[in-house]
């Protein structure tokens, strides 16, 4: 079992039903997925560099991401219908608690001028967004085999039903948010 599913279902859990007034233990929230995604405009001109964010991006996560592609054409931006733009990926289940675990440990610390993940992320329905302007933050990645660097937009799903109940959850995580 992943460190972070094991922290949630002895430590959270308990933790946040004597908090709340939650009947049960399947109220409390909890992590249903984290979905990674790269967009990359320069695609449009060269397929090379979206081949090889998704293959940093399965480096990353451990699974194989799924080509994104264009909904509509947008002439100034000289992009037709159907146009791979970009990658995404969705963790479920072991692997998206190991990869929290190894964000919130490994990654966010190796930002430079690191503060805290920023408060504005939330999205209202207690759902998280955040956007990395460097994918050489990671671990995994060979930093002499990059063509060049991008950023990726992380977003944390959960089933709380309000922001503060989804940033409680993050907080006992290990969620490093910056002071208000």
């Amino acid at each position: 079992m992943a460190r972070l599913k094991d922290k949630y279902l002895k430590e959270i859990t308990p933790a946040l039903m004597e908090k709340e007034t939650y009947r049960n233990r399947f109220e409390v929230p909890k992590l249903e997925k984290i979905v990674l995604n790269i967009g990359m405009g320069q695609a449009t001109e060269n397929i090379k560099l979206l081949e090889t964010a998704a293959e940093e991006l399965a480096q990353i996560t451990g699974q194989r991401p799924v080509i994104t592609r264009a909904r509509k054409a947008i002439s100034n931006f000289k992009l037709r219908a159907n146009n791979p733009i970009g990658v995404c990926v969705t963790l479920r289940g072991r692997r998206m608690y190991e990869f929290l675990d190894r964000f919130l440990n490994l990654v966010l610390p190796r930002i430079k001028d690191f503060r805290g993940i920023s408060m504005r992320g939330f999205d209202g329905r207690g759902n998280y967004n955040l956007g990395l302007k460097e994918q050489i933050v990671f671990p995994e990645i060979n930093y002499d085999k990059i063509m060049g660097t991008h950023g990726m937009n992380i977003t944390i799903v959960t089933t709380a039903k309000t922001d503060q109940e989804a940033e409680d959850l993050l907080r006992r995580f290990g969620a490093p948010f910056s002071k208000r």
